[in-house]
């Protein structure tokens, strides 16, 4: 969803300004434009030019109903489509400012899913950022982990923020060059 529409919150809620990472309170009464809503966040620029994301725990401020979660599939019985699993949920996680999911921008430099002795799998993820010191890693990072830990048959989570090797344009995928009018 993008919308040219001016929305007023309804109510105060949290956001986390981009690219900072900071987290502000948006008062009721803020107007807002939704310029991004993917995975499950809405990147909004206020009526004092701010960018900023809310969640969609939050979009009943924005006027608007919280999306469902999918239901999650059965737990497969082998690592690879387990594996699968975890690289789909993380094309759910998407950069504020980039309309393209992590993986297709490139920034998922590994995935690994392995058993535990107490049962169970541990998923291991190494990925980066567009742009070193970029403040919204810390976020994305947190949401890589609450959605790979929502897969089922993961038990643990250790994902890992690296700038080597730093990122570049040519490590998106064909879709995400399509989409930011690369190709």
């Amino acid at each position: 969803m993008n919308t040219k529409e001016l929305i007023t919150l309804s109510r105060e809620c949290e956001a986390i300004l981009i690219p900072s990472g900071e987290k502000i309170k948006l008062t009721a009464g803020t107007v807002v434009r939704i310029t991004q809503s993917l995975g499950g966040s809405y990147t909004v620029t206020t009526d004092h030019g701010y960018m900023a994301r809310i969640a969609d725990s939050d979009a009943d401020a924005l006027g608007l109903e919280a999306r469902t979660t999918q239901t999650a599939a059965p737990v497969p019985a082998t690592g690879p489509e387990l594996e699968k699993l975890v690289w789909e949920q993380m094309r759910s996680v998407y950069d504020p400012e980039i309309p393209v999911n992590v993986v297709d921008l490139g920034l998922v430099y590994s995935c690994e899913v392995k058993p535990l002795p107490e049962g169970g799998n541990r998923a291991e993820v190494t990925m980066t950022l567009t742009a070193p010191g970029c403040g919204m890693g810390d976020v994305l990072k947190a949401d890589a982990e609450r959605k790979i830990a929502d897969v089922p048959g993961i038990k643990a989570v250790d994902v890992q923020m690296v700038i080597d090797p730093p990122w570049n344009p040519s490590m998106m995928s064909d879709a995400a060059k399509l989409e930011l009018g690369m190709l």
